[in-house]
């Protein structure tokens, strides 16, 4: 998704006009398989909290994420927004809906660690305030959505669950765009087309899919390639320059990734149109299967 938003923005299109078309069109093709799978309607208190998870939590976590590859590599922006596991375990221990344990402490140490390697060890190259700040703040933001999808996501289908946020979403988008004058779709239609498609609407397809038959915890422990693949397809494409230090810290992320899930704790969110355990079943965190 990452490259692709790099694409769209070589071809003149803004963050706002990117973020609308490709909720839209995500929402087209995420309703029309509701309708196929004649899933059943919640109450309307569900429906309008999905919107309303949607227009609010996951708009803003999508806007500070790319907005950020406008001031930052591909690459670490990703690895930086992988700091949102580590950070869903610390909110949940301090809510109670986790306990903490000397290896979850470890893995967040290791986390923790991670991020500042990446960082500080670039010596510059290709990091920028802004860009950081918007990555991590899109990882804060994340975090927040994910532990308020957690409390709905028992009750509503995944992708009906889906299909609403990402309406949402559209509805924020297209409101920003009009309201400040800022939407123009008259270009990156084929990046448009390939997020919303291959990196929006394929991955909770696939996902739940894949998760129905090795279980959710061996696919989510697989899909920590996500941030990898972006790095390495940053780097074939844009000759983004990863120091060894950063190196090092984006692999200590995604160990401590692999470490909390490995025992059992979800660090994975339940709902997010943008990464591939976007649909996992409802469970708390504490009682994630290993």
């Amino acid at each position: 998704m990452a490259i692709f938003a790099k694409q769209a923005y070589r071809d003149g299109l803004g963050v706002v006009s990117l973020l609308a078309a490709r909720f839209a069109l995500a929402a087209v093709v995420l309703w029309a398989i509701v309708a196929v799978r004649r899933v059943a309607r919640p109450p309307r208190r569900i429906v309008v909290a999905c919107l309303a998870l949607g227009a609010i939590g996951y708009s803003a976590q999508a806007g500070l994420f790319f907005s950020a590859l406008e001031h930052i590599d591909a690459s670490l922006s990703s690895l930086l927004l992988y700091t949102y596991p580590a950070l869903v375990f610390l909110a949940a221990v301090a809510l109670g809906r986790e306990r903490p344990t000397p290896w979850k402490a470890g893995a967040l140490l290791l986390a923790s660690a991670g991020a500042a390697l990446v960082l500080l060890g670039g010596g510059g190259v290709g990091l920028k305030a802004t860009g950081v700040v918007l990555a991590l703040g899109a990882a804060v933001t994340y975090t927040t959505y994910i532990l308020v999808a957690d409390v709905i996501s028992g009750r509503v289908d995944a992708f009906l669950l889906a299909a609403l946020v990402t309406t949402g979403a559209t509805v924020t988008f297209f409101a920003a765009g009009t309201a400040g004058g800022s939407l123009d779709l008259g270009a990156g239609w084929t990046w448009i087309v390939a997020i919303a498609l291959l990196s929006t609407v394929l991955p909770i397809v696939t996902f739940v899919l894949g998760m129905q038959r090795v279980g959710p915890a061996t696919a989510s422990i697989v899909s920590t390639v996500e941030p990898v693949v972006t790095v390495a397809l940053a780097v074939a494409l844009f000759g983004d320059a990863l120091g060894p230090a950063q190196v090092l810290g984006g692999a200590l992320v995604l160990a401590a990734v692999v470490a909390l899930q490995s025992r059992g704790v979800s660090v994975r969110p339940r709902v997010a149109p943008d990464h591939a355990a976007a649909v996992a079943p409802a469970r708390t965190p504490a009682r994630e299967a290993a």
